[in-house]
């Protein structure tokens, strides 16, 4: 980790302590928290409805609202930024092991820290997780390399990034979702 990711990394970690709790009483689940931007940095909070049904505007406000204020009294940051709050999307990040579970038969594109079968970048459909492992069966490269013909584990410690990809199927599921 670089020193500009190790100054950012411990204040995220405090404005996730500092919020969770507070999204989690109102009927929110904490997807991830960002930092980004240089000289004014934006800090992206990611929630969504507990009770699965999609994230409205007035959401994103009360959302706002209640983590601004906690934010002022707890100051866990070393300097300014702007507030952004956001729901996941239909194409949305994955960052804890219930996402995975959740959306284990879709499409995903992984990007990992360092190679795994002598790759960093995976696309293929999610299968779940194993452990501490994300199951994947990668749908490029496959024939190439005998090691992705099957599914293969990723360590979730692993993973950079991975976001889901925006298919006719994703969108159908999406769609018709019952909270929806």
């Amino acid at each position: 980790m670089d020193q500009a990711s190790a100054r950012v990394a411990d204040p995220v970690r405090r404005v996730e302590a500092i919020v969770a709790p507070s999204l989690g009483a109102m009927g929110y689940e904490l997807v991830r928290v960002l930092m980004t931007g240089g000289h004014h940095p934006t800090l992206q909070i990611m929630a969504e409805p507990a009770d699965g049904r999609a994230m409205t505007i007035e959401d994103c406000a009360e959302i706002s609202r209640t983590v601004s204020a906690l934010l002022d009294v707890e100051d866990p940051l070393p300097h300014t930024c702007t507030l952004e709050v956001s729901s996941p999307g239909i194409d949305r990040p994955l960052v804890r092991p219930k996402d995975y579970e959740r959306f284990a038969g879709f499409e995903a594109r992984i990007e990992t820290a360092a190679p795994i079968a002598g790759r960093r970048r995976f696309r293929g459909t999610v299968l779940g997780m194993a452990g501490d492992f994300v199951r994947m069966k990668p749908v490029d490269g496959a024939g190439a390399d005998p090691a992705l013909r099957d599914a293969i584990e990723i360590p979730l410690s692993a993973v950079l990034r991975a976001k889901l990809i925006l298919t006719d199927r994703l969108i159908a599921a999406h769609n018709n979702s019952p909270t929806q």
